[in-house]
């Protein structure tokens, strides 16, 4: 049996497979195997996955190849995550040197399955339903200040473009009492803010018969967590209620941000997409949100170029974003994915014009940030100081409630404490800032 001393993961994706790979982490040293930082030293690689962008595929498929090839020694190669939930049994036979296949809900069968590659056998695994049996506790966390805490995992949303429904599968409600734990536990060992994880993190509980939704579960994580802040990710509109607004406003430990996805601004457009709402109803909740949580930052993300968008419809959009004065985003132009009802369409908008229209709302997203920081001038904020600055060794960054991005000067001290900046500048999407003790810059 070929013996295995050493392993490396390189993840891909979204903060979901990033805690996948913490969790992978974990299980491997209880196996008694070594992270290493070099790929090239590893006995076992793990590449974690996406599949949300063709081009997140195309960067693991590349690196296979690349590192078959600069391997003659033949280490053990496996593919996690959601590429392999949705390409399955097809990447051993595409790769005749990849070992294993193990898709985002087989995630806690890990160790199995290395044991039977090790006596020469080539696996895919990859089940439809998540199973409650992932060990989160044993997270090897990359950070000691923040951490994630699964709470849902799986799509019900079917958004024609989107392709995690058919790889992470439906949704499935972690139990209350696991992440209140978890999150207690994360708290007493220093951790100082929590995001909860999603791919829907409003429809918890609506799987389940204990009668636990989402607004009850941050009222029960706010008894346990103290001065740690608490986020989440991601939002989609329809499930967002007027009680998880008035949790934000009212539990001290949930920051003042909502990633509030719009897509389109299109109504026909979020009809083909399967939004399930229409501009109206958006600015209609948005509207119910600030009135509840006035200094409420919102986020987005928004597609450009889907199927037969118009430049009316796209102006629809650019129009919609200036309303809604989006504190952050994350914008992309279309590509389709093989196995979404839209990938039945003809990608009919060309690949200039959704570039071009790229980049007028990336101009426009900047402008917006702009715009914001200068409100924030003269003003205070609360933030967590989370590293030192990579630009200046005498500065220390964070971030505020509502997600912004600060630099103030500071020594490593200050790192996972809050302190109270004042805004006196700003570059690019950065605040300046300085705390009350200090002169200004």
């Amino acid at each position: 049996m070929r013996q295995l001393r050493t392993f490396y993961i390189r993840t891909y994706g979204c903060q979901m497979n990033e805690l996948d790979s913490e969790v992978i982490t974990g299980m491997l040293e209880r196996r008694g195997l070594i992270e290493v930082d070099d790929e090239l030293q590893a006995d076992l690689l793990i590449f974690n996955t996406c599949s949300v962008r063709d081009l997140a595929e195309r960067k693991v498929l590349g690196k296979l190849g690349q590192l078959h090839r600069a391997r003659p020694d033949r280490p053990v190669i496996g593919i996690t995550g959601c590429m392999a939930s949705v390409k399955k049994e097809k990447l051993l036979e595409k790769f005749p040197f990849l070992d294993f296949v193990l898709g985002t809900n087989d995630i806690h069968l890990l160790s199995e399955v290395v044991t039977q590659v090790l006596q020469g056998q080539r696996v895919a695994q990859t089940a439809e339903t998540f199973s409650h049996e992932l060990e989160y506790d044993l997270a090897k966390r990359k950070d000691s200040i923040k951490a994630s805490v699964s709470i849902i995992r799986g799509c019900n949303k079917h958004c024609t473009y989107c392709i995690v429904p058919y790889s992470r599968g439906k949704e499935v409600s972690r139990p209350p009492k696991e992440i209140i734990d978890e999150c207690k536990r994360l708290v007493d060992g220093g951790y100082k803010e929590i995001t909860l994880l999603g791919q829907n993190v409003n429809s918890y509980g609506k799987d389940a018969d204990w009668n636990i939704h989402f607004h009850d579960l941050l009222g029960e994580i706010d008894k346990v967590v103290g001065h740690c802040r608490v986020r989440f990710l991601t939002s989609h509109p329809v499930d967002i209620t007027e009680n998880l607004m008035m949790a934000i406003r009212d539990l001290d430990s949930v920051c003042e941000c909502v990633h509030f996805p719009l897509q389109a601004g299109s109504n026909r457009i979020l009809q083909k997409m399967h939004r399930m709402y229409t501009k109206e109803e958006y600015r209609e909740k948005v509207h119910l949100l600030k009135m509840h949580v006035p200094d409420i930052a919102l986020g987005t993300d928004i597609i450009v170029g889907f199927p037969s968008e118009t430049e009316e419809e796209f102006l629809e959009t650019l129009t919609a974003m200036e309303e809604f004065a989006y504190s952050f985003g994350f914008i992309f132009a279309y590509s389709p994915r093989k196995g979404t009802p839209a990938s039945r369409w003809v990608d009919d908008v060309p690949k200039e014009v959704k570039e071009e229209r790229l980049h007028t709302l990336l101009s426009l997203l900047d402008q917006l940030s702009q715009k914001e920081a200068s409100h924030l001038m003269g003003s205070t904020c609360e933030v967590l100081v989370e590293s030192m600055s990579a630009k200046n060794e005498k500065m220390v960054k964070g971030r505020t409630r509502t997600w912004k991005q600060v630099v103030f000067k500071g020594d490593s001290s200050l790192i996972g404490t809050l302190q109270n900046v004042r805004i006196v500048g700003s570059s690019n999407q950065t605040l300046m800032g300085h705390m009350f003790h200090d002169p200004p810059l």
